[in-house]
């Protein structure tokens, strides 16, 4: 059997999914959305989650301290500070008026939980890099540059990249483009006091938190819908095809009994599955956006208890998670993540041979990771299918946003 593509899913040109909001821009499509019998449920919905007071995802409603100290990191593990400080600068210095008046917030403001990632603006928080002079996007796309990898920046500039491939391909240029995010400031960039900035819009969102030598990127989601460009001048970029097989591969790598006890649900739509465990945006995942505080129980099994071929793709799965950041706080995430594999959880919605699409979940006092497959928002299956997927990455008890950072220097 052949692998579907994702064009054969494309919508026909006069299909009311995209025909009746063609032409709209983002600030238009903005108010239709709340109509929209898909997006106006979910408007809805997240609009009595924010703005809420900042707890934190726990995985039993109790916030768990002491797990991220406030102090210089280790020799090997710095973060980045100074490029990143003198990039922000950079960015002060190019954006003026009333851009720089609304490019700016308190470190601490409850604006950082506004991000979201469907292709409709619910906040308007920041500035639009849609709207922008070149010089002062590029100097926006200078300061994600210097807080990341050059893997991680790459990923972001073709999830960007793909969103404007798949607006083209939908003829709704207005409202998906490569440039249509918001970005935002966070406090005075320093190289010793909190600060950090934020990107989001359409399948990509990051929050980057950086306070003295130490750096947090999360809350963090990325995805794709499709996860390639197979024409135009980007023809050939491709998403998380190494995260998916590497899942599937740690799947396999499992004893038949643990396999079993990692597989929470064995449809990605099951009828056992509780009211609510299926959302009409997220889907399966539980850590998006407006989902700050949200209990998530572990599920599955832990981590200490697969064995070390299955463990080593673990291992794999996660650095490819978090290889957005830069070496020194990639160092530091991978030692913090590693440290608590004792109290990790493992668990796993679907199928998982072949091109089947899954759900999965890595949690644990400091990190929860997920990638979901999903049904189609701007292409018609009605099942989800392995080119559309969503990831998260969340720090759960108290450091999205590195709140917990940001706390303790306050205090």
């Amino acid at each position: 059997m052949s692998t579907p593509s994702f064009r054969d899913f494309l919508f026909a040109p006069d299909h009311p999914r995209v025909a009746e909001i063609r032409g709209l821009n983002a600030r238009e499509y903005a108010e239709a959305a709340k109509a929209d019998p898909f997006a106006g449920p979910m408007i809805e919905g997240w609009k009595k989650l924010y703005p809420q007071p900042f707890t934190g995802i726990t995985n039993d409603g109790v916030r768990r301290p002491g797990l991220f100290p406030l102090a210089p990191a280790r020799a090997g593990e710095e973060a980045p500070t100074a490029a990143m400080a003198a990039a922000a600068r950079k960015l002060l210095g190019t954006a003026t008026g009333d851009r720089a008046r609304t490019l700016r917030y308190a470190v601490d403001a409850p604006e950082w939980q506004s991000w979201a990632n469907p292709e409709f603006m619910q906040h308007d928080t920041g500035i639009r890099l849609d709207e922008l002079d070149p010089p002062v996007r590029d100097a926006v796309l200078g300061v994600v540059e210097a807080s990341l990898s050059a893997k991680g920046f790459e990923l972001v500039r073709n999830l960007m990249r793909i969103n404007g491939f798949l607006g083209d391909l939908v003829e709704l240029p207005l409202l998906m483009n490569e440039f249509s995010y918001n970005f935002a400031l966070y406090g005075e960039p320093s190289e010793t006091e909190p600060w950090g900035w934020q990107l989001f819009g359409h399948h990509a969102a990051l929050n980057c938190l950086v306070a003295g030598t130490q750096l947090v990127v999360s809350p963090v989601f990325m995805g794709a819908e499709p996860d390639m460009i197979d024409a135009g001048p980007h023809r050939g970029v491709k998403v998380f095809k190494e995260r998916i097989a590497l899942a599937r591969q740690l799947m396999g790598a499992l004893p038949s009994g643990l396999r079993a006890e990692a597989t929470v649900y064995g449809s990605m739509a099951d009828p056992a599955m509780p009211e609510g465990r299926l959302h009409p945006g997220d889907e399966r995942h539980l850590g998006g956006c407006f989902q700050d505080n949200r209990v998530i129980p572990y599920e599955g099994i832990r981590v200490d208890d697969m064995p070390a071929a299955a463990r080593e793709l673990l291992d794999a799965v996660v650095e490819d998670f978090i290889a957005y950041l830069p070496d020194g706080p990639l160092a530091a995430r991978r030692r913090e993540i590693q440290e608590h594999y004792g109290e990790t959880y493992f668990s796993w919605i679907g199928g998982w041979e072949g091109e089947e699409a899954f759900y999965f979940r890595v949690q644990s006092p400091v990190v929860v990771l997920e990638l979901d497959h999903h049904t189609g928002v701007f292409l018609s299956n009605g099942e989800p299918a392995p080119f559309h997927m969503h990831t998260v990455v969340r720090t759960p008890n108290g450091n999205d946003y590195g709140r917990a950072l940001v706390k303790q220097f306050t205090s």
